[in-house]
């Protein structure tokens, strides 16, 4: 016969198993889709971070580095390297605000800009390694960007 401090245990163990987090399962999405995108990136020199804030870039430029932030979910101190190296590769351009000193405006060079045929490449390929059809990936976004809110 089973006691009651058996039946918790049992218990405990299987919530605590490693197939039933949702944290795991997101942390085990998102390292699959960054080492999809890794050899698709290297072509461009780029990293998938630095891929990130040129999509943002690709969208609207020039843009703060605020924006940046706020669009990318990062801080400043984790962005600020990030543009360094991009605009070390020549993709981009940092200068400050003339209206106000404390604001660092980012804008894309012309190789940036140029860029932008290149990574419609990346997507089409992209979506080409995955195993799953656009409609479902289409839902799973939606799903995922209501789960970050």
């Amino acid at each position: 016969m089973t006691s009651d401090a058996d039946k918790a245990l049992d218990k405990a163990v299987e919530v605590l198993r490693l197939d039933r987090q949702l944290c795991f399962a997101l942390y085990s999405a998102a390292n699959r889709v960054t080492r999809l995108y890794r050899p698709l990136l290297d072509a461009l020199g780029l990293t998938y971070p630095q891929y990130l804030a040129m999509l943002v870039l690709w969208e609207h430029s020039p843009r703060t580095v605020g924006e940046m932030g706020q669009a990318l979910d990062l801080e400043s101190s984790t962005l600020t390297p990030l543009l360094k190296r991009l605009e070390g590769a020549g993709l981009i351009v940092r200068s400050r605000d003339p209206d106000d000193e404390r604001r660092v405006i980012i804008s894309l060079t012309d190789a940036g800009d140029a860029m932008r045929e290149q990574a419609l490449e990346v997507a089409e390929r992209f979506f080409c390694k995955l195993d799953t059809p656009l409609p479902e990936l289409v839902d799973l976004r939606e799903r995922l960007k209501r789960l970050a809110v």
